[in-house]
């Protein structure tokens, strides 16, 4: 039995099929029906929505509601700034060749 599906409220996405290739859309965002809705749905500080498009080729928003067997959603993974290389130390030549 498929699961009631959940509107996104206060969020509208529309494909403009002029724009150029790299446009994938525009979302637009009714601010108090927006935060309401993310509020009501958050789940650790996320709420997920997918863009689907109805038969009608109209695009709408949906309340991710999956979850994983198991329970909790795994953390997204935090990753490390890259660590910087040391500069290498210049060779006495250069130094002497160095106007300053």
């Amino acid at each position: 039995m498929a699961e009631e599906k959940i509107f996104a409220d206060g969020f509208s996405f529309k494909r403009n099929e002029n724009a150029p290739d790299f446009v994938v859309g525009r979302l637009s965002m009714k601010v108090d029906e927006a935060i309401a809705f993310l509020r009501k749905h958050e789940k650790g500080g996320w709420t997920n929505l997918n863009v689907k498009q109805a038969r009608s080729g109209n695009y709408y928003l949906e309340l991710d509601t999956y979850e994983p067997k198991g329970g909790a959603k795994p953390e997204p993974k935090q990753e490390s700034a890259p660590k910087a290389k040391p500069k290498a130390e210049p060779a006495k030549e250069e130094e002497e060749e160095l106007p300053f």
